[in-house]
């Protein structure tokens, strides 16, 4: 082992200019696809901010007694989909009314509108057919007047996040094919530099494992130092973005990291593949 990161050590003294060349390759590589990560995230936080504000509004009868309400709130916030259950009174909801629409003005008292049991559901529980059967189970009550929920507005919510989601995984897998291919064409570049060192080693009996062994840690090197000049640069892409455009959200810690060793990984299995197939033509 020590022998092969002594030969990796050399190769990058050997071709300075070669293995910066692959760095860079790397890097660049990586920073595309980490660029499409980066819109593909925020495309999927906002979306799924959007699915938050899905909501079932139930207009209750005048003259509900308000046991009977709060008895339907606490049996409806014990449905499977259900996050929150609240009841809202005429007050409430004329309160609500003045703070969000500028038509409601002091002189409309809480008999214009009517109270309400507001509905919340959970994640994973806002797609079309959900929300159109939990309000169908809300209409069931005898004193429900009128349910409302959007229902044109959540299927192009859950349209665009299917959209989305398809889009991101056909894109993603498509950056991520090119930066395999330059990053092996690269490596590859610098296995042929060194095609003549390979045939001495093999003609003085080294197996094949010993002549992989500094490719493959010279490959790793590089991906990792490749991966974090990838991550640097989406960095300050994030930061500028946030800063002149939109405010944006970077990747969690874990994630990042992850960047970083499929880099490394990258590096080694292109490596690895360009010295095994270099080898089976000597």
């Amino acid at each position: 082992m020590r022998l092969a990161l002594r030969e990796a050590l050399m190769g990058f003294q050997r071709a300075p200019l070669l293995s910066a060349l692959s760095i860079l390759t790397i890097g660049f590589s990586l920073f595309a696809f980490g660029l499409f990560g980066l819109v593909a995230l925020n495309i999927r936080n906002a979306v799924q901010q959007v699915e938050e504000r899905v909501e079932i509004r139930a207009f209750l009868v005048d003259g509900t007694p308000v046991e009977a309400a709060a008895a339907a709130v606490g049996d409806i916030g014990s449905f499977p989909e259900v996050q929150r259950a609240e009841f809202v009174s005429k007050e409430q909801a004329l309160v609500l009314a003045r703070r969000e629409l500028k038509e409601f003005r002091e002189e409309f008292d809480a008999s214009v509108l009517p109270a309400s049991i507001d509905v919340r559901l959970k994640g994973g529980f806002r797609d079309p057919r959900t929300v159109a059967a939990v309000a169908a189970r809300l209409r069931a009550y005898p004193f429900v007047d009128e349910v409302r929920y959007g229902d044109d507005w959540v299927e192009k919510v859950y349209r665009l996040r299917n959209i989305a989601t398809v889009a991101g995984l056909a894109l993603g897998l498509a950056f991520a094919t090119v930066a395999v291919i330059i990053i092996g064409a690269t490596i590859r570049m610098t296995v042929l530099s060194r095609a003549r060192e390979i045939s001495i080693m093999r003609m003085v009996g080294a197996t094949d494992s010993f002549i992989r062994s500094p490719f493959l840690i010279e490959g790793f090197t590089k991906g990792i130092l490749g991966g974090l000049m990838a991550l640097l640069l989406t960095w300050t892409a994030h930061r500028i973005i946030s800063s002149q455009l939109i405010e944006t959200q970077f990747f969690d810690p874990r994630l990042a990291v992850l960047g970083v060793l499929a880099g490394a990984v990258i590096g080694a299995l292109g490596s690895a593949l360009s010295v095994g197939r270099h080898l089976r033509d000597v």
